[in-house]
């Protein structure tokens, strides 16, 4: 079956100016144009429109969707089971935000005790979603699915306290990188302090540790914009100099 920018539209809830777009950026093409110069879709373009739609609601760009649809060894079939576990994923995530939602509800309208743990259930689900959403396909490429997934699993059975004080120490690494950046040294006791709180802070949601992840994840700062961004809100030239703080401590040459 064939359909108009209109029909195709109407049926996929796609507005007409949202599948010009497609075209115009070589996203969606039509399958041809007829004899009165409207866009023609086809069967192919259909379901490559359901597959676009699909990574959009898992929030990629349309650059990134454009490279991804575009690779000679793209399956479709593949990506769709990819989709329907990112899909359960966030659902999960979703469900626990709504229920801590509820139970907060709950406990200031009917007087229903809510235990302190629970509070912060929709928060950790939270903060993994974020660090998923900003940089999933990085970590995961660099230090594989497996190792991600116990650390996501460690955090959700953080204790309220444990929760409290990982975030309290990342507070306090801001502050120990402002004084540590101030000695202009990377081998300072400031510095040394900060490296030590940094590796303190990332056991809370790491399974295992080595000095190569560790300074794996510090050359990721640097080289990643979005990691360099969180630190330089503090300190210009703060990434850099936290890398060389850690690189440092570690006893690791740059």
């Amino acid at each position: 079956m064939e359909y108009t920018v209109k029909k195709l539209a109407v049926m996929s809830g796609v507005s007409g100016r949202t599948l010009r777009y497609y075209d115009q950026i070589g996203l969606l093409k039509p399958a041809r144009i007829n004899s009165s110069g409207y866009r023609i879709y086809g069967q192919k373009e259909v379901d490559l429109l359901q597959q676009i739609l699909f990574y959009r609601e898992l929030e990629v760009s349309l650059e990134d969707i454009l490279d991804i649809i575009n690779q000679p060894g793209f399956d479709r079939s593949k990506a769709l089971l990819t989709h329907l576990e990112k899909l359960k994923e966030k659902r999960t995530r979703l469900d626990k935000i709504m229920a801590t939602v509820e139970k907060t509800i709950a406990s200031i309208e009917g007087g229903k005790p809510m235990q302190d743990k629970e509070k912060f259930e929709g928060f950790k689900e939270k903060l993994i979603e974020d660090n998923e959403k900003q940089y999933g396909e990085e970590i995961r490429e660099k230090y594989g699915d497996e190792t991600i997934d116990a650390s996501n699993a460690k955090l959700r059975g953080m204790s309220q306290e444990d929760y409290e004080k990982m975030t309290k120490l990342g507070e306090e690494i801001f502050v120990l990188l402002d004084k540590a950046y101030a000695t202009g040294d990377p081998a300072s006791p400031e510095a040394r302090k900060l490296a030590e709180k940094h590796k303190e802070w990332l056991m809370y949601s790491w399974t295992s540790y080595s000095k190569e992840a560790h300074a794996g994840l510090a050359e990721m700062y640097v080289a990643d914009e979005r990691f360099a961004a969180y630190y330089e809100k503090s300190v210009t030239g703060g990434t850099k100099f936290l890398r060389d703080a850690i690189l440092n401590y570690l006893g690791v040459d740059e």
